[in-house]
């Protein structure tokens, strides 16, 4: 076992830090399947993860191969089956940043708040480690960011001591280092049997939640790295659908998109097509509302686009 020497990073995140996800395992408890590929919300569990920590600098995937929604540097463990801490060290030789966000592949409701949440944390309060803790505060150290030189040194001290890493448990690392804890039931929840798919996949589809989990899903499906302001475009396709017709709503939503990357993409060119947008179907109704005798008003019932 040789020491760190530490690889250079890709362009720094806006955080200024590599992502370590370890997608490998038996997965015994789901009868062997291949669980970093098993879908929640029509994404990968693996593609749900690779999106929390998409400002990464560099991000390695320890596991085999596979396709992906976002790119990953891919690392195994020597022997295969090593275990986490094994896992763990393959993963960090291919990374350069100090800072260091390592995350299992099973976590569905993980997302850049929390991952930004743990970087802040480490950050501020001076400590080798800041992980989720679970509903029953339990650590959880594959949902953790670390500072990587405290990670290479006890890695290189657990090797010299037990002449290797395979086998070693996750403990026997984080024991060594001094960490500070965050709160996050939801984000710490992970999928180790079937029960658990269950239950993430019955959650996302919740009221509350389902809205934000398929916009998600689409953009990771199209390849889309952009954040709007979804009210705007709904409130966009609520005025399309009363102001002309409701078939407007998609169409028009459409053509904002289109229109917007035309000009060059991003937020802004979105909400400048969309403001434009609006102003047109207002004018519409206003018409509309002369046509018919009430002065040139229009009414301020709009029913719901969807």
């Amino acid at each position: 076992m040789t020491a760190y020497e530490p690889q250079p990073s890709g362009p720094p995140g806006a955080d200024g830090y590599d992502a370590v996800v370890l997608a490998g395992g038996a997965a015994r408890r789901l009868g062997g399947a291949d669980k970093p590929a098993v879908r929640v919300g029509g994404r990968a569990l693996l593609d749900r993860v690779l999106a929390a920590c998409a400002d990464a600098g560099t991000t390695v995937a320890v596991a085999g191969s596979r396709p992906t929604a976002r790119p990953v540097t891919w690392a195994h463990e020597d022997p295969p089956g090593g275990g986490p801490v094994a896992a763990l060290d393959a993963g960090l030789r291919h990374t350069g940043a100090e800072h260091v966000v390592v995350l299992s592949a099973d976590l569905p409701f993980l997302g850049p708040a929390t991952v930004r949440r743990l970087l802040d944390t480490l950050r501020t309060s001076g400590a080798e480690g800041a992980l989720l803790t679970d509903t029953g505060g339990r650590d959880q150290p594959l949902v953790a960011a670390y500072r990587a030189s405290a990670l290479r040194r006890e890695l290189d001290a657990l090797a010299l001591e037990h002449g290797g890493l395979t086998g070693l448990p996750l403990r026997r690392l984080t024991a060594a280092l001094e960490l500070t804890r965050v709160s996050d039931p939801v984000a710490s929840f992970d999928c180790d049997t079937w029960d658990d798919i269950a239950a993430a996949r019955a959650r996302i589809r919740e009221h509350g939640h389902v809205l934000d989990e398929w916009i998600s899903a689409a953009k990771d499906e199209l390849g889309i790295d952009l954040d709007v302001d979804t009210d705007l475009l709904l409130d966009l396709a609520r005025d399309a659908a009363h102001s002309v017709a409701r078939p407007a709503a998609p169409l028009t939503t459409f053509l904002v998109g289109y229109a917007a990357g035309r000009a060059g993409g991003g937020p802004e060119a979105v909400a400048e097509a969309t403001r434009k947008a609006v102003a047109l179907a207002l004018r519409w109704a206003d018409e509309a509302a002369t046509a018919d005798g009430t002065g040139g008003k229009a009414t301020d019932s709009r029913p719901d686009a969807g």
